[in-house]
């Protein structure tokens, strides 16, 4: 071979050989630029992966002691003072819950009586012309006495998803009554959780355009942790007048529970869930009502007399009369 042939073949395979090697070994500048890169990548993808992570949490169903067992494709609606489950079918929530402390009884807002549509319900609410003419009050499950502790609230408790038709002299006797008697409950024990709503099943009649159902029955279950031992309690209320005593309704909660079909406080224990629930103790509650007024200071007052709340030593309730804020007379206040 000639000596120039010679030296063209080995300089091509040394061009070629410092091509693959070229290919193989990144330059210093090229593996600067790649190195921020991955790190920024993986920047990313922490990121993303903490809003979906945020995402998720925010979809999380808060674990509130009163809330009813609800299935997984059911959401309830949250608003500042209580939690509801909205049945379409019937126009009006089957039940809404809420914790009600000592403090929270208190007035501090007047009623608003501005009845609205509730914007959460996205099937939409029933309105002032379903209740107009219908011959049925505008009846709260969330009283808006037990609302009054903040503007967002008491505005809050007149939206017609938290409204109900009731006959007139159910809402404005035993019915009142008896949310009288919860907010004593309030009082007395420091707070309970409360379930209410009406009985959504059977031929119900409707009114207005929205086909809203009227109830024949309405239940309160109630919780008090607070106390020792606790305590649970439970009402079914035929919607009409009544003149009866409020113990005269008092049942268990399981028999509310096989009345409306609903599980409450299913975040108890189980055992002691069990336990409260299918006892039925009237006694272990006081009998008494309450009134508190609204003042700008924060402090309430009796505005009637009322039994003393106080025990006598043979373990009765003390049958003196008081107008004291306290509800207590003086030997026991």
């Amino acid at each position: 071979m000639k000596k120039s042939h010679l030296f063209l073949l080995t300089l091509l395979i040394l061009i070629v050989l410092i091509f693959l090697f070229m290919r193989t070994k990144p330059a210093r500048n090229q593996t600067e630029r790649d190195i921020p890169q991955k790190e920024e990548a993986v920047a990313i993808v922490t990121e993303d992966t903490s809003k979906v992570v945020v995402a998720e949490k925010e979809m999380e169903m808060p674990l509130l002691l009163e809330m009813p067992a609800v299935s997984k494709n059911v959401t309830p609606i949250f608003h500042t003072g209580y939690t509801f489950l909205y049945a379409e079918k019937y126009e009006q929530a089957s039940w809404v819950a809420y914790q009600l402390t000592s403090e929270e009884t208190v007035k501090r807002y007047n009623r608003t009586d501005r009845f609205l549509e509730d914007q959460q319900v996205k099937t939409g609410s029933a309105t002032d012309y379903d209740y107009k003419r219908s011959g049925y009050d505008r009846g709260h499950l969330a009283p808006a006495a037990d609302m009054g502790w903040s503007s967002t609230t008491m505005a809050e408790s007149f939206y017609y998803s938290n409204m109900s038709p009731q006959e007139p002299s159910f809402n404005r006797g035993i019915w009142k009554k008896l949310e009288e008697q919860v907010r004593t409950w309030a009082m007395d024990y420091q707070a309970v959780y409360v379930v209410t709503g009406p009985v959504l099943k059977g031929n119900l009649s409707v009114i207005g355009a929205n086909q809203v159902a009227v109830p024949k029955y309405y239940y309160k279950v109630l919780l008090d942790t607070e106390s020792t031992p606790k305590k649970a309690i439970g009402f079914i209320l035929k919607n009409e007048g009544s003149k009866g005593q409020l113990i005269e309704y008092a049942v268990s909660i399981d028999s509310v529970e096989r009345f409306t079909g609903i599980d409450f406080f299913p975040g108890l224990e189980d055992g002691l869930e069990q336990k409260l629930e299918a006892s039925f103790c009237g006694s272990c509650w006081t009998w008494s009502s309450r009134r508190s007024a609204t003042v700008s200071n924060g402090n309430s007052s009796a505005t009637t007399a009322v039994q003393c709340a106080g025990i006598t030593k043979k373990g009765l309730q003390c049958k003196r009369m008081t107008k004291d804020a306290s509800g207590k007379c003086y030997q026991h206040d």
